[in-house]
C-alpha cells in the first residue's frame, strides 16, 4: 500500500489535531513531544519544525479555541434581540460550544502553562464579559440604572454562565436547552425585579 505524502500544510492540521486531543485528554504537563509524534506517525523532528516545542503547539491550540467560542458568542450577540433572547442566545451559544467542542473547552478551562500566551480561560471571560456590558449598558440607561454598573453585572452573568457549564461539561444533565432556560431564568428575572440602589439586609 503506497503511503500518501502529507503536504505541509496538511501535516500541520494533522498535528493540531493530534495534540488538541491529548491535550484534552492529559493535560499540558503530562502531554509530551514524543506522544504526540508517536500518535502522528511522525518524528519528532518534523513537530519541532512546524511549531517549535510543546509550547508553540499548545498556544495554537488554545488560541483556535478561544477565537471559536469568541466567533459563536459575538455572533448570539449581534442581532439586535431583545435583551431576554440575547442572554438566551449567549447562553446557548456556550453550551453548543461545550457539546460540540468538548475537547477544546476541557483545554480552555484549564489554565495555560504559556507566559507567552493569552490563551487563558479568565482571559477569554473578560473579552465575551465586555460584548455583555456594551449591551447591559444599553439597557441600564434605558431603565435608569447607573451604567457605570454594566461591568458588574456582566461579571457576575458570565461568570455564572461559565461556572454552569464547567459543570454540565461532566454532568451532562439536565438536557442542554433545559440548562440554558434555568439560568436565563435566574439571571432575566434577577435583571428584571433589580433595585436601583439595592442595599445589604444583614448589614443596616
Amino acid at each position: 500500500m503506497v503511503r500518501v505524502r502529507m503536504t505541509g500544510k496538511e501535516r500541520r492540521e494533522q498535528l493540531l489535531d493530534v495534540s488538541r486531543a491529548l491535550f484534552a485528554e492529559k493535560g499540558f504537563d503530562a502531554t509530551s513531544i514524543e506522544e504526540i509524534a508517536h500518535r502522528a506517525s511522525v518524528s519528532k523532528p518534523v513537530v519541532y519544525e512546524h511549531f517549535g516545542g510543546k509550547e508553540g503547539i499548545y498556544a495554537v491550540v488554545v488560541d483556535r479555541e478561544m477565537q471559536r467560542l469568541m466567533d459563536q458568542i459575538i455572533t448570539a450577540l449581534d442581532d439586535g434581540s431583545h435583551p431576554r433572547e440575547l442572554l438566551e442566545q449567549a447562553a446557548c451559544a456556550l453550551l453548543d460550544y461545550i457539546e460540540g467542542s468538548t475537547d477544546g473547552f476541557r483545554i480552555l478551562v484549564r489554565d495555560s502553562p504559556v507566559a507567552s500566551s493569552s490563551g487563558t480561560f479568565s482571559s477569554l471571560l473578560n473579552d465575551i464579559a465586555s460584548q455583555v456590558e456594551h449591551i447591559l449598558g444599553l439597557h441600564f440607561a434605558k431603565q435608569g440604572y447607573d451604567r457605570k454598573l454594566a461591568a458588574l453585572y456582566a461579571q457576575a452573568l458570565v461568570g455564572m454562565v461559565a461556572l454552569t457549564g464547567q459543570w454540565w461539561l461532566e454532568a451532562r444533565k439536565p438536557k442542554k436547552d433545559e440548562v440554558a432556560a434555568h439560568l436565563v431564568n435566574l439571571a432575566w428575572n434577577g435583571l428584571s425585579a433589580m433595585e436601583h440602589k439595592p442595599k445589604l439586609r444583614s448589614r443596616s
